[in-house]
């Protein structure tokens, strides 16, 4: 299996970060996502599920930061538009970012669903994990990472990352 995002400059594009326009902003955090082309899922696949995460941020903050969690995609969509967190919400289940955690104490109208990328240090790599499940997840909206993890166990056919570098 495999996943692609388009690149702009060897970065993902600033519409879907730090340097959103306006219009794609939600309490200062770019709301925005990016589009997303799956091909080479196993035939056995019922759903797909992401994962978008910044391991470098551990320095900064102390942890790896979660931007957007996904599930219940149906196989069919093996190309996820640009904007799907919000264009598309009725058709996946999203679960609860970074900014969902009591440390972060994050506004409510962004801890679930994507949040972008806002390095504020360097540019970052971020990892893209997309999995295809042979099943529909029984997560509902709001889930947190380490759900998905309990509930993916034993039912991931194929899995594929990709890192998307955001700059500062």
């Amino acid at each position: 299996m495999q996943v692609s995002v388009p690149l702009e400059n060897g970065f993902l594009a600033d519409e879907y970060g730090k340097y959103a326009p306006a219009s794609a902003m939600l309490a200062e955090h770019p709301i925005k996502s990016f589009p997303i082309k799956i091909s080479g899922a196993p035939a056995a696949t019922r759903s797909f599920a992401l994962v978008f995460i910044d391991f470098d941020s551990t320095p900064v903050c102390g942890f790896t930061w979660i931007h957007w969690l996904a599930a219940n995609l149906p196989a069919t969509m093996t190309t996820i538009p640009a904007n799907a967190s919000r264009s598309l919400a009725d058709q996946l289940v999203q679960g609860k970012n970074s900014n969902a955690g009591r440390l972060v104490n994050g506004d409510p109208r962004i801890s679930t669903g994507y949040v972008g990328p806002q390095p504020p240090d360097k540019a970052h790599d971020y990892t893209l994990t997309v999995y295809a499940l042979d099943t529909v997840l029984p997560l509902t909206n709001g889930y947190w990472l380490n759900d998905f993890i309990h509930a993916s166990a034993g039912h991931i056919l194929a899995k594929a990352e990709v890192t998307l570098p955001s700059r500062a």
